[in-house]
């Protein structure tokens, strides 16, 4: 039988997955490049469909390209928000980035050339985009437990970022990624705070061999009452 970690160890690890937090605000405080280096060294340890390995990660360095990326995911929260109707207020009060203030900006892509990877992607090819996210929450794992903030930016349009970075054709950008030191960690994730939305209880994410019956359930519930 394998041996488990130490009770130490083990409590480490899920420290580091509660205490994980999507972080905005940083300070502008560099960050070592050995520790980077230990980051991204995370990632490219994820587990991936057929041992593809699709992430490509860019290091952004040139303050230029920070701006125009900056300003592609300012373009795009305003479309965001007139897209969101009623809560366009709300959600234009939210900090959706850190990007002109962490230490180091990471931008996160799918690989040219996905379509050779049959392995485990003949009827689910979107596995690449999985494998792609194993690798930043290794990350984000691996940032948490050094004391680093790391916040996952989503809001841009992956033509014109791919455009910004030269992408081949074929490669996708996921993620930009603020990377950074952080004054302190959020007590819990920013959008339960702001209170845009709560984590949904684990009963309702797990159910047994098959889906359930929304009508069912319903019924039943007003049955009982």
């Amino acid at each position: 039988m394998a041996k488990p970690f130490s009770d130490p160890e083990r409590a480490a690890v899920y420290r580091a997955i509660y205490e994980r937090r999507d972080m905005r605000h940083f300070t502008r405080e560099p960050v070592d490049p050995a520790l980077l280096q230990r980051l991204l060294d995370a990632a490219h340890h994820g587990p991936s469909v057929g041992y593809m390995q699709p992430w490509r990660i860019a290091r952004i360095t040139d303050p230029v390209l920070r701006g125009a990326l900056h300003a592609a995911v300012e373009r795009e929260r305003l479309h965001t928000a007139d897209a969101l109707g009623k809560r366009r207020d709300e959600f234009m009060k939210l900090k959706v980035e850190g990007m002109l203030e962490c230490g180091e900006l990471l931008v996160v892509a799918l690989m040219d050339g996905r379509e050779k990877h049959v392995f485990g992607r003949r009827t689910l090819p979107e596995m690449d985009l999985a494998s792609v996210a194993c690798a930043i929450q290794n990350m984000w794992l691996a940032a948490r437990a050094e004391g680093i903030g790391l916040g996952w930016v989503s809001l841009f349009d992956a033509g014109e970022v791919a455009a910004l970075l030269r992408m081949p054709t074929g490669a996708k950008p996921v993620a930009i990624l603020c990377v950074g030191h952080v004054a302190e960690f959020y007590d819990e994730p920013m959008l339960e705070t702001e209170r845009w939305a709560t984590r949904l209880p684990l009963v309702d994410c797990i159910f047994e061999n098959h889906w359930p019956d929304a009508n069912a359930a319903a019924d039943s519930g007003s049955a009982d009452d």
